[in-house]
């Protein structure tokens, strides 16, 4: 972990994205401390102010303060992407890792499975889902993370297929490990590079998603805040409040960009082909 740290500092855009979800992560864990204002205040006075000292991004519809509502939203995009992300990671990682070693019948019917899946778009496979659902936050995190897990199964898949042939596979065989114990605890930590490569690219996507969700009148429901319901605000007023467009669409771009250079700075460090300096 030292070396990867070491050469993540090399690269600038990398490091600089990962400054970039630093201050993200900041400003979620201490959204009542940073917020100037509580981000559900209504205020009829204040009522589409545009951006001044005072409110620096402005005020929206109901006259509640703009910084505010998107320091909280950073928190709702946070927590849905990392419990959506948890969910397809593991989800993808158990069922990757056991068509990769069993193979044979296992690996068939869990492919298909994958393949089954893969034929349906994932937002309105996603859509279809939340239509018979109350929406939620707790809907939303699972609804992502049941629909998005395929790319991470076939990628450990042919991962653990490469690893189980490897000699400290067999010497474990040979001292009597069983199917789970080799998987978990020799072939897994040698998939780790993968999985975090993933991991970082499914939290912009997730992101990403949940945003258009909300967007969309069905993802997370006002008077929460969230990037996408703050945009859809700024929908109905763009040419008399152009602030409430701008703002959160920045967020969710700068936002989901870092995640993306992250992971793209991480698969370049972390390739195993890659010529070490």
């Amino acid at each position: 972990m030292k070396e990867v740290f070491k050469e993540f500092i090399k690269h600038k855009i990398g490091f600089a994205s990962l400054i970039v979800i630093s201050i993200l992560v900041i400003l979620a864990l201490f959204a009542p401390y940073i917020s100037p204002y509580d981000p559900f205040e209504i205020n009829v006075d204040k009522i589409l102010l545009p951006p001044s000292f005072e409110h620096p991004l402005g005020t929206d519809l109901l006259g509640r303060d703009v910084l505010s509502r998107m320091i909280y939203a950073s928190r709702i995009s946070l927590e849905v992407s990392l419990v959506a992300v948890g969910i397809s990671i593991g989800i993808g990682v158990f069922l990757g890792s056991l068509a990769g070693y069993l193979g044979g019948l296992v690996d068939q019917i869990i492919s298909r499975f994958i393949d089954i899946m893969l034929c349906f778009p994932t937002i309105f496979l996603i859509l279809a889902v939340i239509a018979y659902l109350e929406p939620s936050i707790l809907t939303i995190m699972i609804v992502i993370g049941a629909t998005s897990w395929m790319g991470i199964a076939r990628l450990i898949r042919a991962e653990i297929m490469s690893l189980k042939e490897r000699d400290f596979v067999l010497i474990a065989k040979v001292y009597g490990a069983g199917t789970f114990r080799i998987i978990f605890k020799h072939l897994l930590p040698n998939a780790l590079p993968p999985i975090m490569v993933s991991a970082s690219l499914g939290l912009g996507q997730a992101i990403l998603i949940e945003s258009a969700l909300s967007f969309l009148g069905i993802g997370v429901q006002p008077p929460i805040p969230s990037w996408g319901n703050i945009l859809i605000e700024g929908k109905e007023t763009l040419e008399v409040a152009w602030w409430l467009s701008i703002f959160p669409g920045l967020a969710i771009l700068i936002t989901v960009l870092a995640f993306t250079l992250l992971g793209e700075t991480l698969q370049e460090i972390l390739n195993p082909k890659r010529e070490r300096k």
